[in-house]
């Protein structure tokens, strides 16, 4: 499987190459591909920012605890909004869910109580950060997905107010004295019998 060496290459890049940036085409194309990611019930309760602009990066570097480096280096920064309004939310799929869709988010969602939406909204875009990281991979792009980050403050420099940062990715080349990199230093996971069974 092209796809199973394309895993195995695969790391958490840890330092860029700050002269290299991704092209126009392939920003094109990623930000087509998390427009195609899957969700439950197609429900799409997300917005993507990539960002490339020198100003608007550094103000998010600085507020990233130790991942500012990256970055700063990073070709680009794409942040992962979740949908925090849920009455906004309803609206948006009132718009485009068919009946059954609506009916099931009604039932199993929304009798569970505000919370639970919110919650369950914030699962579907950690469903598109996989897809993206794949995506990445695939397209031979670096990535650096980070949780630590201040999103209270990436929502105030980026405007947000129904949407809510959950998270950034850092996406550019590596720098090839990166030591987090496969060929430097071996991937560590667990074995396969500790994590997958066949029923």
């Amino acid at each position: 499987m092209a796809f199973l060496e394309t895993a195995k290459e695969r790391y958490t890049t840890k330092k860029y190459n700050s002269t290299e940036r991704i092209s126009a085409d392939k920003i094109a194309e990623l930000k087509e591909i998390l427009r195609l990611s899957p969700s439950s019930i197609n429900s799409q309760p997300w917005r993507f920012f990539f960002i490339s602009d020198g100003e608007t990066k550094t103000k998010l570097a600085e507020a990233s605890y130790w991942n500012a480096e990256k970055i700063n280096e990073a070709s680009h920064l794409v942040v992962f909004s979740a949908l925090h309004d849920v009455e906004r939310f309803e609206e948006q799929i009132n718009g485009t869910l068919p009946e059954g869709s609506i009916n099931y988010y009604h039932r199993f969602l929304k009798s569970q109580g505000e919370q639970h939406v919110q919650s369950w909204m914030k699962q579907q875009v950690y469903l598109s950060l996989g897809f993206f990281l794949a995506a990445c991979a695939a397209s031979h792009i670096d990535a650096t997905p980070m949780e630590g980050i201040e999103n209270d403050r990436y929502d105030h420099i980026l405007g947000l107010e129904q949407y809510h940062t959950l998270f950034a990715v850092a996406i550019g080349y590596r720098n090839a004295e990166d030591s987090n990199q496969p060929s430097i230093t071996a991937k560590s996971r667990l074995n396969m019998e500790d994590i997958i069974r066949a029923i």
